[in-house]
């Protein structure tokens, strides 16, 4: 089972210039607080950024994929429940790095903000 699964990431749209993904709020993903833990904030916005930033390596027709290297997040408003809406933008996209800025969301409320980079490699040989 991969993380998008394991945790219930749902891709809504990911095209090369935007990603948009949700995951409903639920006790997997609280501190011991009640709140969503920081980490998911983080884990959320390199999945948004990675879907996009790959899907930019494949329009392009490069034989690469685009890993992360850095990560930026700012937790801005506490989230208990509802849902989670995540969208990444790309800021630059260049030949071995990609920026990808990334908003989420718990209704019309922005919660956290993320820069998140990327390394663009070959793709493993499987």
């Amino acid at each position: 089972m991969n993380l998008l699964e394991n945790l219930g990431i749902h891709p809504q749209s990911v095209t090369a210039d935007q990603a948009i993904i949700t995951i409903d709020v639920s006790d997997r993903l609280m501190q011991p607080y009640g709140i969503v833990h920081g980490g998911i904030n983080a884990v959320l916005a390199e999945t948004a950024a990675s879907l996009a930033a790959n899907a930019w390596l494949n329009r392009q027709n490069r034989e690469q994929v685009a890993i992360g290297v850095n990560i930026t997040t700012e937790h801005l408003l506490p989230v208990a429940s509802g849902e989670i809406i995540v969208k990444a933008q790309p800021l630059k996209r260049g030949r071995t790095i990609q920026t990808w800025f990334v908003k989420e969301f718990n209704g019309t409320h922005l919660t956290s903000t993320s820069t998140v980079t990327l390394a663009n490699r070959p793709k493993p040989q499987i």
